[in-house]
Parts: C-alpha cells; sequence; structure tokens
C-alpha cells in the first residue's frame, strides 16, 4: 500500500508536523495538534486503498469538536482527541464535554461506510505501561502491590 519511496518534500512535511506536535504537546495548545497529526507519508495512502472512511471520519470528528484525528498506527483504527475542563472527565459538565459529539459522528461515518465500530473514551495517562494483572497474584494478605497485582 505504501510507495516504496517518499520526496524530500514529503519528508520535510512529516518532520515539520512531529516539530508542530511536540510543541502543541509541550505547550497544551490543543487547537495545534489538529496540524500536528496531519500526515502525507502512510495516511493519504492507506485511506485511499484500504480504509475509505478515514478522512470523512476525520473531518466528522473535528468538525463535532475533537482537537484531532488520525489514523492510529496502519489503522484500521481512528483515534480523535477531545477536551474538556481540566481533571477527570466524569466530574465534568455534559455542557463542557464534546466525547459524545465526537463518538456520535465517528459512528455514524462508520456506519456509512457499512462498518460496525466501537468507542472507547478514555484518558491520557503520565504512568505509562503498568502491569495490571498477574497469575498467580504478587498481592497477599499481608502485602499488597498497586492495583492488587
Amino acid at each position: 500500500v505504501l510507495k516504496p519511496n517518499i520526496t524530500r518534500d514529503v519528508a520535510a512535511f512529516n518532520i515539520g508536523r512531529v516539530a508542530m506536535l511536540i510543541h502543541a504537546l509541550c505547550t497544551s495548545n490543543i487547537d495545534n495538534l489538529r496540524y500536528g497529526v496531519q500526515d502525507q507519508m502512510h495516511q493519504p495512502q492507506r485511506g485511499e486503498k484500504l480504509y475509505k472512511y478515514l478522512y470523512p471520519m476525520i473531518e466528522a470528528a473535528q468538525n463535532a469538536g475533537a482537537a484531532c484525528a488520525y489514523l492510529s498506527g496502519a489503522g484500521p483504527t481512528v483515534m480523535a482527541l477531545t477536551s474538556g475542563a481540566s481533571g477527570d472527565i466524569f466530574t465534568q459538565r455534559e455542557k463542557e464535554r464534546v466525547d459524545y459529539a465526537v463518538a456520535d459522528a465517528m459512528l455514524q461515518v462508520a456506519e456509512s461506510f457499512g462498518i460496525k465500530g466501537k468507542l472507547f473514551v478514555t484518558q491520557a495517562t503520565h504512568e505509562g505501561a503498568h502491569v495490571v494483572k498477574v497469575d498467580p497474584p504478587f498481592s497477599t494478605d499481608k502485602i499488597s502491590y498497586r492495583s492488587e497485582i
């Protein structure tokens, strides 16, 4: 699906977008995230040949209030980032949140392409990857490990 070679212009575009993405994240400027996730190396080819819903879904998510939307990895997942008041999304007032509208817009696009989609609403974490379950468990009645693993 991907072209065997990329032009200098395409490489420069994507490098510039990575810089914009890092700057947007470091400065908490969510309005610039949509520029930082733009891509010319793989999204156009995958959107044209594999995932016809990609660009309509990105557009629908952003029109519904997402800060940005993009193809996650090689697909087929399309990710959208939203925001509201700072803090846990479950403590925000409904009018501060756009996750429902974005989810609905993305699902409508999926359905129009004959795809049964499912959305997951989550939030960013500073912890990174971590163990959530072990078998047999490490925790005992005398020692408890984080998350009771």
